[in-house]
């Protein structure tokens, strides 16, 4: 068994759609349209066959502005740790916020977090 994908809300899908492309070589899927719902989305997929639906609908426009119980981040497996202080730099030169520094944790994951456009954590990370 293995994950298929993971699905995020958001009232920006081609922005959410294009940051997830050009900084994560994710791999945009057709656009999928249901008019009668108001729903579109996007399927994203990366090298290990998991991928993130990027989904819009007209009814879901509230974001939560603290973290709360449920999912907290999706996590990128960097090469090494020259590659995550580069992309967390990269991130930040364009405008993401940065909300945790490259360090290594006390389990001894080195890691950075950045916000995508939604403001949705991202984990960036190596062993």
């Amino acid at each position: 068994m293995r994950i298929s994908h993971i699905a995020i809300w958001t009232d920006r899908l081609e922005e959410l759609k294009d940051f997830y492309a050009t900084y994560f070589s994710g791999v945009i899927g057709q656009k999928h349209v249901n008019l009668s719902k108001g729903f579109e989305s996007y399927f994203v997929s990366f090298d290990n066959d998991i991928a993130i639906e990027l989904m819009s609908r007209k009814d879901i426009n509230q974001k939560a502005d603290k973290e709360l119980l449920g999912y907290c981040h999706i996590a990128f497996a960097m090469k090494n740790k020259d590659d995550v202080f580069s992309m967390t730099e990269l991130l930040r030169t364009n405008g993401y916020q940065v909300i945790g520094e490259p360090r290594t944790t006390s389990d001894g994951m080195f890691e950075s977090v950045v916000m995508d456009p939604d403001s949705n954590r991202i984990e960036l990370c190596c062993d």
